[in-house]
């Protein structure tokens, strides 16, 4: 099973030079885990960046995913991790999730680098 970061839905999205290394994970949908709170931070980004349509369309492809709900236990694994690892709300709900699942967790966030059950890769330089 997986789990993709948000931080990798965005770039998968955006066609981003980490996109290849997102899309084993994203586009095997039959073990493809969508913790809802990455639908709700990938949904405001899009809102704000490129309009409800393609909020839409992004939401779409999350969805051919299983959507993992926050239950109350899921909601203490979380808080657990979180304060273990000092990670933010919704890093942590995503980690107890692929962790509950036994799932891998993709990212290109630098904080799960080295963690147990993650495949990171470092982002990728804009050049800017």
């Amino acid at each position: 099973m997986n789990v993709v970061d948000s931080s990798g839905w965005l770039e998968y999205f955006a066609d981003g030079p980490n996109r290849g290394f997102f899309s084993e994970a994203v586009e095997d949908v039959e073990r493809l885990l969508v913790p809802t709170i990455s639908i709700c931070e990938v949904y405001k980004i899009f809102l704000r960046r490129r309009g409800e349509q393609e909020a839409l369309r992004a939401m779409g492809a999350m969805r051919g995913g299983q959507v993992i709900d926050l239950d109350f236990d899921l909601a203490l694994e979380s808080a657990k991790l979180g304060a273990e690892l000092e990670l933010s709300l919704a890093d942590s709900i995503i980690l107890a999730t692929a962790r509950r699942y036994n799932a891998t967790l993709w990212t290109q966030d630098g904080h799960f680098s080295g963690l147990e059950g993650v495949r990171y890769i470092p982002r990728a330089s804009s050049g800017a």
